[in-house]
């Protein structure tokens, strides 16, 4: 008889372990189960719709630091399937990618549907049982031997399935509640929060500005070593865009402990600091002397944002370069360099979110994902406490370690059907 391996859950994760192994391993059944009714939600939605498919990192050492948590449990993970691994693994599946100029890689379709499309594809290939509307309320572990366990799924409606190897691949949060399974079995699971969310900021002025968009900013969380530098847009509830997301993968666990209440400090103008913009302040007054402030800014910031700094700095409109107070002077210089905004909530979009904490690494074999307390019981993605910064690490991360349960799975199989063939 097949021996049979549940994945639970239909995301990123769960259907690249599921089509790798049911093409590694003829002689396994694959069954993956789904509580909703839409397979592969965050691909689908994730980079405006294009799935950012993975990042050009090609060194482990480099690519490890984009993960707030988990860095040395993917030194070993990534040796085993990385960035060029999955690059060849869609384009032999005719999946032409393309690498953007800021190193993220997406189909060259710029369509997710293209991915998916291709996920499907494989799972029809391989006879992989994909079942909706399953949802799981709970996981019976029972021993087969001393060194091997099954378990039993109860589903939502009475049904329940065996399987002689489990993979949990659900995400982050789920109404399932697999962490506390997983803790009385004895696994120590990081409470989750929410990463990847942009600030709300209540600041009518600054809310005024929604539409802006700034190629290179700073944010620095107030009271904390935590800085980020990049790209970021004023919106209508505060700011977003990559180096507000990026800080906050870093700082999740902070801004949950605060109730997402924290003081922030933006740098408009990050080619300077305080003590290099004062010094270089008296050309500016030399060079644009006889200009209104208002109608000439030297750092090419957007007038719209520019009006609003000279306002909050308490400038006159008619007020020239030469005719500066010291007074408003400094705090304009304050206010280009390190700018105070108090962020009051998080906002996160739909499905398009990653979750810090899950199930701790160091319980976790990284060159299998086979959990070192419960034989047989794998995981794989965004369930351990692993997680990117925005740019396609995430998915990564899924694709690899979902790899690494199919062929940790299928290979050790094999080995277990041909010691049986032997004794035959």
């Amino acid at each position: 008889m097949k021996k049979r391996l549940i994945i639970v859950g239909g995301g990123a994760a769960g259907i690249f372990c599921a089509i790798n192994a049911a093409r590694m391993c003829e002689e396994l059944e694959v069954v993956v189960i789904e509580k909703t009714d839409k397979l592969l939600s965050k691909v689908k939605i994730s980079g405006g719709g294009r799935c950012n498919v993975t990042h050009a990192c090609f060194s482990i050492s480099d690519l490890v630091k984009k993960y707030p948590r988990g860095g040395n449990f993917l030194k070993k993970e990534f040796r085993l399937f990385n960035t060029t691994d999955t690059i060849e693994w869609f384009e032999s599946r005719d999946v032409k990618l393309k690498t953007e100029a800021d190193g993220r890689i997406f189909p060259e379709s710029n369509s997710s549907q293209t991915i998916i499309d291709c996920f499907l594809r494989e799972a029809n290939k391989q006879k992989v049982t994909i079942l909706l509307h399953k949802n799981l309320i709970d996981i019976e572990i029972f021993e087969e031997t001393e060194k091997q366990k099954r378990f039993n799924l109860k589903l939502y409606d009475g049904e329940v399935l065996t399987a002689d190897y489990l993979c949990l691949a659900c995400g982050g949060f789920s109404k399932f509640s697999q962490f506390e399974m997983l803790k009385n079995s004895g696994h120590t699971v990081v409470e989750p929060v929410p990463s990847l969310f942009t600030f709300n900021i209540q600041n009518d002025l600054l809310n005024d500005l929604a539409g802006i968009s700034l190629s290179d900013l700073v944010v620095k969380i107030a009271g904390t070593k935590l800085v980020e530098r990049g790209a970021a847009l004023i919106t209508h509830w505060g700011l977003s865009g990559p180096a507000v997301l990026r800080l906050s993968a870093w700082g999740a666990q902070e801004f949950f402990k605060k109730d997402y209440e924290s003081l922030i400090f933006i740098n408009w103008v990050p080619q300077f600091n305080e003590s290099q913009l004062r010094e270089n302040w008296a050309n500016f007054r030399k060079e644009l002397a006889t200009i209104k402030i208002k109608n000439k800014n030297p750092f090419s910031l957007p007038q719209r944002l520019w009006d609003y700094l000279i306002e909050i700095s308490g400038i006159k409109p008619d007020c020239k370069w030469s005719e500066l107070p010291a007074k408003e002077q400094n705090k304009l210089i304050i206010n280009l360099c390190s700018h105070e905004l108090n962020v009051s909530g998080k906002t996160t979009f739909k499905e398009e979110f990653v979750t810090a904490g899950g199930v701790d690494v160091s319980e976790i074999n990284p060159s299998t994902m086979e959990s070192k307390l419960i034989p047989h019981l794998y995981f794989a993605g965004e369930i351990m406490n692993i997680d990117g910064i925005t740019g396609g690490f995430n998915f990564q991360h899924a694709w690899s370690s979902g790899f690494i349960v199919a062929k940790s799975i299928t290979e050790g199989l094999k080995q277990i059907i041909f010691i049986s063939e032997q004794n035959m």
